[in-house]
């Protein structure tokens, strides 16, 4: 070699080995907006117009996709199916009730609660509106809202349906209007104040529309699912619980593993040799040997074969660990016992889970609170409706209210809870009424029950 050609190459050398220090020393500024996953950070709005959409959505393509993963969960995994699922139990149980009664400190006309009353019953059992407020809590967790739409017939009666989010879109012809965006036409100077939902295509008034939003601020046009945060982890237990089943499953099948010292020629003669089965696949001209082993098999072997058992090696408790972690991330985000997403209660206390100082004890609450106020919005839209159609008189909108009750989330014990009841109704600060609505009785039904058992007694 030349001295020329050894300098030429030590050059290259050095060269090469300042660009590799100059590499690794390189930081990519980009890699803060990275997670581990290799997904990129949206970048967080701002401006004066930004605020009409949360960070994590910048376009109603965004919005679908999401929505997309989020319902693929709620059909597919066990996990997300089981919270739904208890969360419809928790916040909905066995339904609200409702009743209209006089307003505190004003006369209305005798007998117009029961007036209103009668078109409240009519309305929830035209509207099945029990199984409505079960779908109503699987759409806004599930989608991250949902849309009812109120339609008044001529006769006062009022009927709810759901519009799909996904039907609720800017037309192209106003992709250019702040105001406009994602489906929703907000007025030009308050975004909580919508003028507008334009489902498929067409515009429908904002009032005859109400939209349920979750996990955003109110000036948010959209909602996002409940578990866009944690659906990573949700598909990740999925696959990992799994793979640790096929694992399970192939290493408990394969009894044991024979390795023959010797060639390749030898092991195929003393595999044919010893099977109890050959078969042929007439397609690629292979032949496979099936060997039965009984159980006691014992088996007689030459000296130079060796037997690994691989299901001996086997340790599922570090995978259960890792599944558990990560069901405790998805439970975290959720509030609730761990319990409550994998129904697994032999780590947890359910008596001291659900006291009423718990923390899903007083969220379940808050979010019923919620759900009440909600449901009493269209309520108060029923009676509007019915007040217009002469159903009933306008006095029914200044001296009626309406009080609703959600299903006790909190263990009580009854007996102590009836005889508090009763020491309140006997010291004037409860009524028979209030008492019957804690209970999930009506009132009126009750009497008219226990009169017309008096009438059954006295016949006898």
């Amino acid at each position: 070699m030349s001295s020329r050609t050894a300098r030429r190459r030590s050059s290259r050398v050095s060269l090469t080995e300042a660009f590799d220090d100059l590499y690794a020393a390189l930081v990519d500024p980009r890699e803060a907006w990275c997670d581990g996953d290799g997904e990129s950070w949206l970048p967080l709005a701002s401006g004066p117009g930004d605020a009409a959409c949360p960070a994590a959505i910048s376009t109603e393509a965004d919005l679908r996709a999401i929505r997309g993963e989020c319902r693929a969960l709620a059909v597919a995994n066990e996990f997300a199916i089981n919270a739904h699922e208890n969360r419809i139990s928790y916040l909905v149980g066995s339904g609200h009730s409702y009743r209209a009664t006089p307003k505190k400190g004003v006369a209305a006309p005798d007998g117009l609660h029961m007036e209103v009353q009668s078109v409240l019953d009519d309305f929830c059992r035209v509207n099945a509106w029990r199984s409505r407020q079960e779908e109503i809590v699987r759409r806004r967790d599930r989608d991250g809202e949902a849309f009812l739409r109120l339609f008044a017939a001529p006769d006062g009666t009022t009927r709810v349906r759901f519009v799909e989010p996904g039907q609720i879109a800017t037309p192209v012809e106003l992709a250019a209007n702040p105001s406009a965006t994602f489906g929703i036409h907000t007025d030009d100077d308050d975004v909580e104040t919508v003028v507008a939902y334009y489902v498929d295509g067409q515009p429908v008034a904002g009032d005859e529309i109400q939209h349920r939003k979750a996990n955003v601020d109110a000036n948010v046009k959209r909602g996002l699912p409940m578990f866009y945060p944690v659906r990573k982890n949700l598909r990740r237990a999925e696959k990992l619980l799994r793979n640790m089943s096929v694992l399970a499953e192939v290493q408990s099948a394969i009894a044991l593993v024979r390795k023959h010292r010797g060639p390749a020629a030898g092991v195929q003669q003393f595999a044919a040799a010893a099977a109890d089965h050959s078969a042929t696949n007439p397609a690629t001209g292979k032949s496979t040997n099936f060997k039965r082993f009984a159980p006691g098999t014992i088996l007689d072997v030459p000296a130079n074969a060796d037997y690994d058992f691989p299901a001996a090696s086997l340790d599922a408790g570090s995978f259960v660990a890792i599944l558990k972690a990560e069901l405790r991330a998805i439970a975290a985000r959720l509030v609730m016992p761990e319990f409550m997403l994998t129904s697994d209660a032999s780590n947890s206390n359910y008596a001291s889970t659900l006291v009423a100082e718990g923390p899903a004890v007083r969220m379940f609450a808050r979010l019923q609170a919620r759900m009440i106020e909600e449901d009493l919005f269209v309520l108060w839209r029923v009676v509007g409706n019915a007040v217009r159609a002469g159903k009933l008189p306008s006095a029914a909108m200044e001296t009626i209210e309406i009080q609703a009750a959600a299903p006790s989330l909190a263990i009580r014990d009854e007996l102590k809870e009836a005889h508090a009841h009763k020491i309140e109704h006997e010291q004037g600060i409860l009524s028979k009424q209030t008492w019957s609505q804690r209970r999930g009785l009506d009132f009126d039904q009750e009497q008219e029950n226990l009169r017309m058992d008096n009438v059954r007694r006295e016949s006898t």
